[in-house]
This record gives structure tokens, C-alpha cells and sequence, in this order.
């Protein structure tokens, strides 16, 4: 629901919190909040990028934020408590406070559940939906104080289902129902929740997945309107910026999605089923085939922590296609 004109809160001034906010759409979000005159903390596990886009918004480029900064950067891993809170500490310190929160973190694995690691499934539940948890409770007494506004990044996936894309779509229907819950504890403390809806984004992550599996690529030229869209990763900022600055309770990019989740009963139920179970009986062994050749569990550009990096063992076995030890825990962005 979108707030009236008159409610609309100007960024200037306010200090934003977003993570996975090292490229994509959490650094394009990044990027425009400050030209709206927000003040920024950039949160994610890539120093190195984290470090050139607060510099690029005139913050500090060596994580050392000086007195009276408007921008800061904080190497972080949302499946880590203290790693977080860490990042908030830092955040209060050099900014004052936490007015708004972009719970942008997120990944997505490769595979199927027959077909692929169970820990890479795991994984992606563990940053996309935990993270989001994780990343509220280290930042909510703060946005308390400021009657500040979380945006928790969900998906179009959160009501529409793709074979390969188990763990996403559960990890992102989680993140809705669990900002729906949350705005409803957070109201009477005058604190705004929305969820975000992007359908398919050009970011690192998408692209990275049409590369990987020539047969997902395939599958998303067949998609219905609107579904089979494609957003530029600057527009979807926009959507966020703007999002943000009304307090929306949803953020659906493109706009049309709103209506895909209108139909939500239908594009999941039995009819819908039919359908995609039809090209499923197809496409997906030759999707598994193209995972057992790939031989990992994420994309490319996929961060890892530097205390738990991505390893990959076993790529090819008839037991274990895709065997992956310590699979990466990411902050980069989504999105779907």
C-alpha cells in the first residue's frame, strides 16, 4: 500500500543501514540514497568493493571512520550475531543512530534437492532468511529509537515457484511472512516494515545463473508475462529509494508483480502445477546434468568469508553429483 504524498519522508539526514550492499542492488540503493542526502552504511563481505563505494559517496576508503563521516563501510557476514552487531556498533558510532535498515543480503545455490548438496540449500535458508532475522534483531532497538523503517528484501519468488530454485523460494517466502509478522509486533512502536518484490534483476547474481545452467536461461524465455521481464538494476534502486522514503508496506518490482501475487493461489496451485510440471519432466534432469558438470554450488561472483570459504568436493558423484564443504556464506545481493 502506498502512503499519500504528504507522508513521505525526505532522506536527507537520515542514516541507512543497508547490507549486502557491495554490488548490485545493494550498492545501487547504496549509491542513491546518498545523492538523496542519506548518510550510509555499507555492509557486506567484500572490503575491497564495500571500501570503493563509500568512497566513491566521499566516505572513508580504509574502514576507519572519521569523526563526523557520512558514509561508512563494514566488512560483515549476516549469518554471524556478533559479526553484525559489530557492524551496528560501528554504525551508531560514526553515524548516530539507525533510521532505516535494507535487509538486502541474499544468494542463490545451484541444484535441486536430489541433484546437489543439501548444505548448499541449507546455505542459501541460512543467509536470505536468517540473515534477514539476524540483521533485525542487531538493528531493531536502534530503528526503535528513531521510529525508523526496515525494508526486508524478499522476492517474486516468495509466491512463485521454479524447479532448481527450492531453497530461494522458501528462504523468500520466509522473509515475507516474516516481515508481515514483525510490522504487526513493530507497529505500536511507530516502526514501518515492507517487504520487497523484485522479479528478475540485472545483477551479478542473475546474470551468473543464466550462465551456469543454459537450461534455466531457457526456462526464463518461457515464463509469462510479467515474470519474464527483466529490470535494470538502477530502476530497481529507485523502487527501493522510493519505497523507502513513502514507508510502503510492498515494493514490487516491476509494479506488475503486485498482480502475480494477487494470483498467488493460482501460479502455485494445482492448474500452475500442471503446466510447469509438464517441462519439468524435461528440463530438469537436463538441468541436474548441467549442475553435475559445473561442480559448484554458487555463482561466480558469489563472496565468501575469509574464516569459511566455499570448497568444493566430490563435483561428479553418482552419490553426491555436487558435494560442498563450508559452502560460501554470502552478503551480495539478490536479486531474482
Amino acid at each position: 500500500m502506498t502512503q499519500s504524498l504528504a507522508e513521505t519522508q525526505s532522506l536527507a539526514g537520515k542514516s541507512v543501514l543497508i547490507t549486502g550492499a557491495a554490488r548490485g542492488i545493494g550498492e545501487h540503493t547504496a549509491r542513491l540514497a546518498a545523492a538523496r542526502g542519506a548518510r550510509v552504511a555499507l555492509v557486506g563481505l567484500e572490503p575491497e568493493r564495500l571500501a570503493a563505494v563509500a568512497g566513491d559517496l566521499g566516505g572513508p576508503d580504509g574502514g576507519v571512520p572519521a569523526e563526523g563521516a557520512r558514509h561508512v563501510w563494514f566488512e560483515c557476514d549476516v549469518t554471524d550475531q556478533s559479526s553484525l552487531e559489530r557492524a551496528v556498533r560501528g554504525t551508531v558510532e560514526a553515524l548516530g543512530g539507525i533510521d532505516v535498515v535494507v535487509a538486502n543480503a541474499g544468494i542463490a545455490n545451484r541444484g535441486t534437492v536430489a541433484v546437489g548438496d543439501i548444505e548448499a540449500l541449507v546455505r542459501t535458508v541460512d543467509v536470505n532468511l536468517i540473515g534477514v532475522m539476524r540483521t533485525v534483531g542487531a538493528t531493531v532497538q536502534h530503528v526503535i529509537a528513531s521510529r525508523g523503517y526496515f525494508l526486508l528484501v524478499s522476492s517474486a519468488a516468495a509466491f512463485t515457484v521454479l524447479p532448481g530454485m527450492a531453497a530461494y523460494c522458501a528462504s523468500k517466502a520466509g522473509v515475507e511472512q516474516f516481515g508481515n509478522a514483525i510490522r504487526l509486533e513493530l507497529a505500536h512502536r511507530g516502526v514501518g516494515v515492507g517487504t520487497a518484490h523484485p522479479a528478475w534483476i540485472d545483477t551479478d547474481l542473475v546474470r551468473d545463473a543464466k550462465d551456469d545452467l543454459p537450461e534455466f536461461r531457457d526456462s526464463l524465455r518461457k515464463l509469462p508475462w510479467p515474470l519474464n521481464t527483466y529490470t535494470s538494476v538502477e530502476a530497481c534502486a529507485r523502487a527501493f529509494v522510493d519505497g523507502i522514503e513513502q514507508r510502503r508496506r510492498r515494493v514490487y518490482v516491476p509494479r506488475a508483480i503486485a498482480a502475480v501475487q494477487a494470483l498467488r493461489t493460482i501460479v502455485t496451485g494445482p492448474f500452475a502445477d500442471t503446466i510447469v510440471g509438464r517441462a519439468a519432466r524435461h528440463s530438469v534432469p537436463r538441468m541436474e546434468e548441467q549442475v553435475r558438470k559445473l561442480g559448484r554450488a554458487f555463482g561466480a561472483h558469489t563472496a565468501t568469508s575469509a574464516t569459511n570459504p566455499a570448497s568444493v568436493t566430490n563435483p561428479v558423484s553418482a552419490t553426491n553429483p555436487v558435494s560442498v564443504t563450508n559452502p560460501a556464506s554470502v552478503t551480495n545481493p539478490e536479486e531474482s
